[in-house]
């Protein structure tokens, strides 16, 4: 009997399929929303000459901060445009779970406020109902559930409140949240002790889940954090993420490779380890969170941009050292200007934090996988990372560098997510696996967002195809609103 019209056929495409495996020719069809033949397929409802381009897994973005964007822009084109068809959310401590609708959980929350949910259940049924472009996983954030308990309070919880804390992680993991994630170097909590975030974190071994850590110091004392998130993990039962993996300050560049051999320790030595690198110099945050105003950071704030400032937006885009040269203030002064106006708790900030050469260390190392740090503040001056992190590593640290090869940078950012953060049936060019796609140009790709210009989508991505739908193509937005919303370690 002849074989039934796939939906959907790429012809004579070179796929880098996701494993690592050296690239091959093949057809490629897509019938519903699953890989239905590689190799040789039958005819299609549409045909996609693939002659000179790469067809490979849909990327996935392990470190996001799109909780709240998935209801306020659930087109989700910043991350559609470069590639991206599965997040991964509520990073560093920061979630939208667990919710009292309408409350206000600490100033600047860059998760968004909440307004009809409570439970991640509830929060997945409200991003559905937007109809997103792109797919999402959750981790449950110690800050939120620690703010949701206590408030900000710089204490250790009582008996009663560390067992409601461990009610709503443990709520989370049971409707599907990966792991828990802490910010430890963020309100409130850095007022955390390492015995909290172990009792916690243990609701997520019986799931097989993670704790995913924004550790408690990237500078200085970045080994102590290492061994204390390892210790974390350890003594929880369960495997450890890094989150965004440097040595900050050009004090302590290079030191990378210190802090990686302690993790290949650790799982060498069974405790599981992975971690994830955005391929920038700087990072971005939420400005009020880095400073102290009885002793501000001379160098750090030279070398600090503002993203968004309510107040002041002709800051937004430029230096610190700029903006209080141009207003005849000192460094210290304009920073603490602009963290202590009426909006200051909203200004984003970019810290030229990181050193090149370790940000290629990272890259390296084989359990390192790719996430952006992008906070979806589309007003102002936002990272180019939000726009631009995997495009960047085709281009930058593939095509032009040699850092990684093609079928490995393309491991990093498929396959080796998907298996570690239980995003099943995802991840591979493969009969029977959904169709997340990308089908781009190697040899043209690249990131064109800038620090001057953050909000230019990349150039060589012909095609984004999310659940087996066309969702973008040759730079238009197709509105097909094909992404869902995903469990750990549950195909849907």
């Amino acid at each position: 009997m002849p074989r039934m019209a796939a939906d959907l056929v790429f012809r004579d495409v070179t796929v880098v399929d996701g494993s690592g495996a050296p690239r091959f020719m093949a057809d490629v069809a897509v019938t519903g929303d699953r890989i239905s033949a590689v190799g040789r397929a039958p005819g299609g409802r549409r045909e996609v000459d693939g002659r000179g381009l790469v067809l490979s897994p849909g990327f996935v973005d392990t470190h996001s901060h799109d909780d709240g964007a998935f209801l306020r822009h659930p087109d989700m084109r910043f991350k559609l445009a470069q590639g991206v068809t599965t997040d991964v959310s509520g990073n560093c401590g920061f979630s939208t779970v667990p919710n009292e609708p309408g409350r206000e959980y600490m100033p600047g929350d860059i998760s968004g406020p909440g307004s009809s949910w409570t439970d991640l259940e509830s929060y997945f049924a409200a991003c559905t109902a937007k109809r997103p472009a792109i797919n999402n996983l959750m981790l449950v954030g110690h800050n939120r559930v620690r703010a949701h308990v206590m408030g900000l309070e710089r204490r250790a919880p009582t008996a009663e409140e560390l067992a409601a804390m461990r009610g709503h992680v443990a709520r989370a993991m049971a409707q599907g949240a990966a792991g828990l994630s802490t910010g430890l170097i963020y309100a409130p909590g850095r007022y955390a002790e390492t015995e909290e975030i172990v009792e916690l974190a243990r609701e997520a071994a019986p799931y097989g889940g993670l704790y995913a850590t924004h550790m408690r110091n990237e500078a200085d004392r970045l080994l102590e954090a290492v061994e204390e998130a390892v210790g974390i993990a350890r003594e929880a039962g369960v495997g450890l993420h890094i989150s965004h993996h440097k040595a900050a300050g050009r004090r302590n560049w290079g030191r990378v490779g210190e802090s990686l051999a302690k993790a290949d320790a650790a799982h060498a030595g069974g405790t599981s380890v992975t971690l994830d690198v955005y391929p920038y110099t700087a990072g971005s945050g939420p400005m009020w969170q880095y400073v102290n105003l009885d002793a501000i950071d001379r160098e750090w704030a030279e070398g600090v941009m503002i993203a968004a400032c309510p107040d002041s937006p002709q800051f937004e885009g430029r230096m610190v050292p700029e903006i209080a040269s141009e207003q005849g203030w000192t460094v210290e002064e304009a920073v603490r200007r602009i963290v202590t106006s009426p909006r200051g708790k909203e200004v984003i900030c970019i810290q030229f934090i990181i050193d090149e050469g370790d940000i290629e260390t990272n890259l390296r190392h084989p359990r390192m996988f790719i996430g952006s740090d992008g906070i979806p503040v589309l007003r102002g001056n936002p990272h180019p990372r939000l726009f631009g992190t995997m495009p960047r590593v085709l281009a930058r640290y593939v095509r032009e560098r040699g850092v990684l090869s093609l079928e490995e940078a393309v491991r990093k950012m498929t396959s080796a997510p998907c298996e570690r953060f239980g995003l099943a049936g995802r991840g591979l060019v493969r009969e029977g696996c959904f169709a997340d796609l990308v089908l781009f140009d190697a040899a043209t790709i690249e990131d064109l967002a800038t620090y001057a210009q953050p909000k230019r989508e990349p150039r060589g991505i012909r095609m984004v195809v999310v659940n087996g739908q066309v969702a973008y193509e040759d730079g238009v937005h197709t509105g097909a609103g094909a992404g869902r919303m995903l469990r750990y370690r549950s195909e849907g």
